[in-house]
């Protein structure tokens, strides 16, 4: 069996991206793939060309051409684990959900799957950004948003809130989707990137809210303490596309925890591509 996984992430609907993922999956046969949100194009359509009419992205393009490359693979085709980010609306969820009963991927956000005798957990809430769209934002240890960002009970949202999100955070988000679970073997998608490490380095330098300096870090606080605290093999990331630019790296470990990002701000796809066995032999390749 191939141990070969790859993850990707922050492909904000770009076809040419998804069509280099597709062919490198076809080529290298991996066991599993990671999509770590932001998955979706602005408008959520998608155009094949200039004259061809802009169809449903996620029934129209994404699902269609995973069932192409299953058709293509057949029992090579690898298990797809995917959540949506921030910038992705909460409405195209239930598609999502739609093609899962298909077998066509794994929606993992808030949710547990076990892959080749790990454990493989989900989740998409970010804390406050300056961004309107606040379907995937969670205040993070307590209702605090940074100078310049806009708390989650203001902005808008595409479906309504499942809970009282004044009071919800991440952090509890966390230890319930945890509950007491021994993490050693598990893989967790995130979509945010661990506070003040390597992978969650904003261009905010110099920045100014009303005279108060921007922190430049603006992951999570509550994912920091919990790989911190609870150690789970492997933590993948994304959302800040300049990190790795601005820290020079892309992976990290923490005490026994090894943590990708596979967010990129250049114009290729940034495929990470990784073995359980050497964990931080992982390859980040742009194509």
């Amino acid at each position: 069996m191939n141990d070969l996984y790859f993850f990707v992430s922050d492909i904000h609907g770009n076809a040419s991206r998804y069509e280099k993922l597709f062919a490198q999956i076809e080529r290298k046969q991996p066991r599993a793939v990671f999509l770590g949100g932001d998955l979706l194009p602005p408008g959520l359509v998608y155009k094949a060309n200039s004259k061809a009419a802009p169809v449903d992205f996620v029934n129209g393009f994404l699902a269609p051409a995973f069932l192409t490359l299953r058709k293509k693979m057949a029992a090579n085709f690898p298990e797809v684990f995917l959540i949506l980010g921030n910038d992705d609306p909460r409405s195209e969820e239930q598609s999502f959900l739609f093609h899962e009963q298909e077998g066509l991927w794994k929606y993992m956000h808030m949710k547990k799957a076990c892959l080749d005798g790990m454990h493989v957990f989900g989740y998409s809430m970010v804390p406050p950004t300056p961004f309107m769209l606040k379907d995937w934002e969670r205040y993070d240890v307590s209702r605090y948003a940074d100078p310049g960002c806009i708390h989650p009970t203001e902005g808008f949202r595409t479906v309504p809130p499942e809970d009282d999100i004044e009071f919800s955070t991440i952090r509890a988000d966390l230890e319930q989707l945890c509950n007491g679970h021994d993490l050693s073997d598990s893989i967790f998608l995130f979509h945010s990137p661990p506070y003040g490490s390597k992978l969650d380095r904003a261009g905010l330098d110099g920045v100014k809210i009303d005279h108060v300096p921007v922190d430049v870090h603006v992951g999570s606080i509550a994912i920091k303490e919990f790989i911190d605290k609870c150690q789970p093999l492997l933590t993948l990331h994304g959302h800040v596309h300049e990190s790795s630019k601005l820290t020079g790296a892309w992976k990290q470990k923490t005490k026994q925890t090894v943590s990708y990002s596979a967010a990129y701000d250049g114009p290729g796809l940034a495929l990470v591509s990784f073995t359980r066995k050497c964990l931080m032999s992982a390859e980040r390749i742009i194509i």
